[in-house]
């Protein structure tokens, strides 16, 4: 596959294919997560179910390799024992039946010759299952091990995400703490501000008070004038 083909190369239907294909995985993945728990302990049953399995598959392998190894070793026997035979009829000077007996151990022995491959594959392949076997039950005991050190350890780490959560939250809480005093500060700005203009706002009724006081001694002098103007007026006439 190209590079064209992933950029723009493939045809449309294709391409949704892939994004719906991602999205399904993404889900799986999501549901994996959510049940880790349950899902390490599925993964655990499952690899005793594929145990089963093959040990039931091997049984027959088995089998037919001990059935294999048991027909070897008759025909082999079977020869040994007309070899023997025609051994015994030489000695007794029967060389006719020796050479019977030496035709029927010939027999024998090319079978099991024949027979021998067999024996050796199948040996070989009752040895690789028995080797798988083991290597599997190595594995769901290991499994079996670290499945609750897992579980556990995935447990402390979900425990401290919602820790960091809960920190986070914090954090914006001190945002919304912080926010509170620039109001208060705020409030207090106005407080300070309206204080002042009521200060102000005193001292202009002194000011007023004060020209008050000023205008009445104006008119006290100005009284005194006049009476003044009036008494030598008066002396004026007795004049």
């Amino acid at each position: 596959m190209g590079i064209f083909d992933w950029f723009g190369g493939k045809p449309k239907d294709e391409r949704e294919q892939r994004i719906a294909e991602g999205k399904r995985q993404q889900r799986l993945d999501d549901m994996e997560e959510a049940n880790f728990e349950v899902v390490v302990k599925q993964s655990i049953r499952d690899m005793k179910a594929d145990l089963r399995k093959l040990v039931n598959a091997s049984a027959d392998a088995v089998a037919n390799n001990t059935r294999l190894l048991r027909q070897h070793e008759k025909l082999e026997r079977q020869a040994n024992e007309w070899k023997s035979k025609a051994r015994t009829a030489l000695q007794s000077g029967r060389e006719d039946l020796a050479k019977r007996a030496l035709v029927k151990s010939n027999e024998f022995g090319t079978e099991a010759a024949t027979l021998g491959p067999q024996v050796e594959g199948a040996n070989k392949t009752a040895e690789a299952i028995k080797e798988k076997i083991q290597r599997l039950k190595d594995k769901i005991r290991e499994a079996e091990r670290t499945s609750a050190t897992l579980i556990a350890r995935k447990n402390a780490a979900q425990a401290q995400k919602k820790v960091a959560a809960a920190l986070s939250d914090l954090g914006e809480g001190d945002n919304a703490f912080a926010t509170l005093k620039r109001l208060e500060t705020s409030v207090e700005k106005d407080e300070a501000m309206a204080i002042a203009f009521d200060s102000l706002a005193d001292g202009g009724g002194d000011d007023k008070e004060l020209e008050k006081e000023l205008l009445l001694l104006g008119m006290g002098e100005a009284s005194s004038a006049v009476d003044d103007d009036l008494a030598a007026l008066k002396a004026e006439l007795e004049g």
